[in-house]
């Protein structure tokens, strides 16, 4: 597994600004070509640069797995078709529920999605009908609601809040069907997805993660 570090305009938050998974990576339009040359040398998919809802914080608007794209009802027709024209071999949708941080409020892989525990059962049902998993219910990660926020699940693996406990750290591993490990970023974030980018083929961390937090991740995310 390829693991190095980035910044992305001048932060380590790169969470905020990517969304990946096994096939595509979205981001804002990045001029820094060494930036751009480092994520397609770690995660190796196609990348779409675009805004989504005319906004750079790709990573918190959309969610997705490898065989959908879910944006929020805020982005743009341009934005929208761009992305469809660009990402063929998974759909496109976009997720006409209240909330459109879209990145925040779902944790999802190909098995599952752990959603948001405020959404509403229309709303639930709206993404149910949207995305292609067995399993999708709202729960919460040692005690936050905003799930996607404090967690990075792949198909093959995932990182998730230091303070789960070892029976909520089960049950998320079943439920996801892949092993989790608990750890933070960037220097003791527990905001798991704020610092950390992760696909099947690597893991793209925030600069300032130390080496603890990188041993931690590597455990997580290695075969």
């Amino acid at each position: 597994m390829n693991l190095d570090k980035l910044s992305i305009f001048g932060t380590d938050n790169i969470g905020i600004y990517v969304f990946t998974n096994d096939k595509y990576t979205i981001l804002p339009k990045i001029e820094d070509k060494l930036v751009l040359d480092k994520i397609q040398e770690v995660l190796k998919t196609e990348i779409i640069q675009t805004t989504v809802a005319k906004s750079v914080l790709v990573g918190i608007l959309v969610s997705g797995n490898n065989d959908v794209i879910v944006l929020p009802k805020t982005v743009t027709d341009d934005e929208y078709q761009s992305i469809k024209q660009q990402a063929k071999d998974v759909r496109v949708e976009i997720l006409d529920i209240k909330p459109t941080a879209l990145g925040n409020i779902i944790l999802m892989n190909s098995h599952a999605a752990l959603l948001y525990k405020e959404l509403t059962d229309v709303e639930v049902e709206k993404i149910r009908k949207v995305i292609p998993v067995e399993a999708v219910k709202r729960g919460s990660i040692a005690n936050i609601i905003t799930v996607g926020s404090v967690g990075v699940v792949t198909d093959k693996a995932g990182l998730v809040h230091v303070d789960v406990t070892e029976e909520e750290l089960t049950e998320l591993s079943e439920f996801f069907k892949v092993k989790l490990d608990t750890g933070t970023v960037n220097f003791g974030s527990v905001f798991i997805r704020s610092g950390l980018v992760a696909n099947k083929n690597g893991v793209l961390v925030g600069s300032s993660t130390t080496g603890p937090e990188i041993l931690r991740i590597q455990r997580a995310f290695n075969d």
